[in-house]
């Protein structure tokens, strides 16, 4: 009879403990299906953040950049691309920007860089000669290209120096004109400059 009772604790005992080990390693399998789903849920929603914050950025980008532009175009639309190109060249290269004038000189091709020298070397194209009021002021030489680059030219506004000077150095100035991209600038600027031009034939 007392062997039967041990026989029954022990075997009651062994049930439990193995029922306990069961329940546990169920649950670890429902945690790790449970994980598993957020996980998977998980990656899904941050796939779909990644694809939305890839597209509607650039939707919105866009939209701003096309309200800009036209803003811009309407902005400028009552001046001449000259007008708005000389403003914008002198925005950019320019080296004084608190000018209370912007001359521009049209200089057709065949005249000399430098009307003081006689061995001077002839402009090949037709260019453009922007300058302020005063000599500090400066002055940027160049010739555009048609495709938002110009040419410009090393030259000065008013010519110092011994002469002649030699067909070599104004070969030189020729052959080494700098290409650079015109950006559009900021329109209120342009506009500002734009109000300052004073064109002489």
């Amino acid at each position: 009879m007392k062997k039967n009772k041990i026989f029954v604790t022990s075997l009651l005992l062994g049930v439990m403990v193995i029922s306990a080990a069961c329940g546990n390693s169920s649950e670890k399998t429902s945690d790790q299906n449970r994980s598993e789903v957020n996980k998977e849920s998980s990656e899904n929603s941050s796939s779909s953040e990644i694809s939305t914050a890839i597209t509607n950025p650039v939707v919105s980008e866009n939209s701003d950049v096309n309200d800009d532009n036209e803003d811009s175009k309407k902005l400028l639309s009552q001046y001449s691309s000259e007008q708005i190109e000389y403003a914008r060249v002198w925005l950019q290269l320019g080296p004084n920007q608190e000018i209370d004038e912007l001359n521009v000189r049209k200089i057709s091709a065949g005249v000399p860089i430098n009307p003081d020298d006689e061995t001077s070397a002839n402009y090949p194209e037709d260019v453009i000669q922007l300058a302020g009021s005063r000599l500090v002021d400066g002055s940027v030489t160049y010739s555009g290209n048609g495709d938002g680059t110009i040419n410009v030219y090393n030259v000065p506004l008013r010519w110092d120096g011994n002469y002649p000077a030699g067909e070599d150095f104004y070969k030189d100035i020729i052959e080494n004109t700098k290409q650079v991209s015109i950006e559009p600038g900021n329109d209120e600027k342009i506009i500002a400059l734009i109000k300052l031009q004073i064109v002489h034939q």
